[in-house]
């Protein structure tokens, strides 16, 4: 019975995988292949894959705005996924999201006061600024979450806490506003509102350099991830130095929830929907499984989002997070309702 259960979770494991990156392209085509301006599937694969091809209308609009937009969707995606996790790992709990415990929000107070002073004293601000500004703003954050942690038992007032540390970042988000002029106030909100409309080549190597090379070490660390998450105790037992473990959860979720905010603005409820989602696919916590799903879960629901979100009432675009929460916000309310019939996860 055990030899033929570990085969039905194996075959499980393989055809989660292959829906998977099945939707993943399926995703990819749509994206590709929507918008106010029509291409065809031939014209797409022949400006992709032909060297050679005419620099057409078209070839700008595939090169320069549709890839750009959905590759930047696919990765950031796929690292607020993996920071999520790397979250309701540390805290033990599925609701746990750098959303919901206010992380975003501190990323987005720092990134807007950034975005002030680099304007006003250099005209422009880098892609390096913004991320550095978006990570302290997430460790601050962070560092409050922790503080009240310790003195709270119940994930309920987790939440408020981190829901009421998100009103006061966004407080000091609006008092920074009321000292900047009409250029600065633009950016800020359009940015704030959450978009991948403002995609190139240059951010998307960026933040894949980061999102690519945190993801792959959370993924280095699957073995010591899975044994915290059946009891320090028995991570200790096996060597993991627990002390610096969390360190390093707090470091990596906070630097792939900072570059996801300062390229595409706040991100709601991925973070939490996604890594849950994966668990029921594959039916396992294993985080050797878990990470690359969540990873590719993510990266398409992204895209999906970002489909939606440009092309439901075109040509208005609504922003990425209102489509996130259409679809996340179930998820984490029933994520709750479940916590609450079972006290004991409380």
């Amino acid at each position: 019975m055990k030899i033929k259960a570990k085969w039905m979770a194996y075959v499980r494991y393989q055809v989660v995988f292959v829906v998977l990156i099945i939707l993943f392209c399926c995703v990819v085509v749509a994206n590709i292949n929507s918008g106010s301006v029509a291409i065809s599937v031939p014209e797409i694969l022949d400006i992709i894959f032909n060297k050679n091809a005419l620099i057409t209308s078209n070839y700008n609009i595939l090169w320069k705005i549709r890839l750009p937009r959905l590759m930047t969707a696919a990765v950031l995606g796929g690292g607020l996924s993996i920071s999520g996790f790397l979250l309701q790992t540390f805290f033990r709990n599925p609701i746990a999201g750098p959303y919901v415990l206010g992380i975003s929000s501190g990323a987005k107070m720092t990134v807007a006061f950034a975005m002030i002073i680099a304007t006003k004293y250099h005209g422009t601000f880098t892609s390096l600024e913004l991320v550095l500004a978006a990570f302290v703003g997430s460790l601050v954050s962070m560092f409050f979450v922790l503080t009240i942690s310790k003195r709270v038992q119940s994930i309920s007032m987790l939440l408020v806490a981190g829901i009421m540390i998100g009103y006061i970042c966004s407080a000091f988000t609006d008092f920074f506003i009321a000292f900047a002029n009409e250029y600065q106030v633009t950016n800020i909100y359009t940015w704030a509102l959450g978009s991948f409309s403002g995609a190139s080549w240059t951010s998307f190597k960026f933040a894949a350099t980061i999102i690519f090379t945190v993801s792959g070490i959370v993924f280095l660390l699957s073995k010591p991830i899975g044994a915290y998450l059946l009891g320090e105790s028995y991570a200790q037992s096996l060597g993991v130095n627990i002390k610096w473990f969390r360190i390093a959860l707090i470091l990596f979720s906070s630097l792939l929830s900072a570059t996801v905010t300062a390229f595409a603005g706040p991100i709601s409820f991925i973070g939490i929907a996604v890594p849950h989602m994966t668990k029921m696919l594959l039916k396992t916590t294993k985080p050797i499984l878990v990470i690359p799903a969540a990873f590719i879960c993510g990266s398409t629901f992204c895209m999906f989002c970002d489909l939606i979100a440009r092309t439901a009432f075109s040509p208005t675009e609504l922003s990425i997070s209102t489509v996130t929460a259409v679809f996340g916000a179930p998820i984490v309310i029933s994520l709750m309702l479940k916590r609450q019939s079972n006290p004991n996860n409380t």
